[in-house]
């Protein structure tokens, strides 16, 4: 079945302009989410998962684990629709560093700047980088990197 161009929401390689910001909505970081990362992950350190332990730390209270922040970021990603039905691979994320920690009623949001891309004619592809931000509700930098995403190029009209 032939894609409706008029309902498509992700962009295609050629629509990605370099320097482009993208924001995605935001979305709040509750007890809820960081129990069930915990249980999925099997990751329930303390920092994590005992309020009367973090009681007595240096930050205070229980925060949420970054990679559950990175997880929650690749869905606030998806929901700005820019990637929906053009993305073919997520291919790799680097320079990612864990800035400030997010707590527990935290909203974050990430803003997605086109750093690169490169042109992949033989795969009917297209590279883009991504310099991906999460930011807190203080407009604070929580974790940043690069995505490396290959995207779908533009069909080819015949006729």
């Amino acid at each position: 079945m032939p894609e409706n161009m008029e309902t498509r929401r992700g962009l295609f390689f050629e629509e990605f302009v370099l320097n482009q910001s993208i924001i995605s909505p935001g979305r709040t970081i509750t007890e809820a989410d960081i129990v069930n990362f915990a249980g999925l992950s099997g990751d329930f350190t303390q920092i994590h998962t005992d309020a009367e332990y973090t009681k007595n730390t240096q930050i205070g209270k229980r925060i949420a684990h970054g990679l559950l922040i990175m997880s929650i970021a690749s869905g606030l990603a998806a929901r700005t629709g820019v990637l929906e039905g053009t993305v073919l691979v997520f291919r790799e994320i680097t320079s990612w560093k864990f800035i400030k920690p997010v707590f527990i009623n935290d909203t974050i949001r990430v803003e997605m700047k086109v750093k690169d891309k490169k042109e992949m004619r033989r795969i009917g592809a297209g590279q883009v980088i991504i310099e991906l931000g999460v930011l807190n509700q203080e407009n604070e930098v929580v974790m940043k990197g690069d995505w490396n995403v290959l995207m779908a190029m533009m069909p080819v009209e015949n006729g």
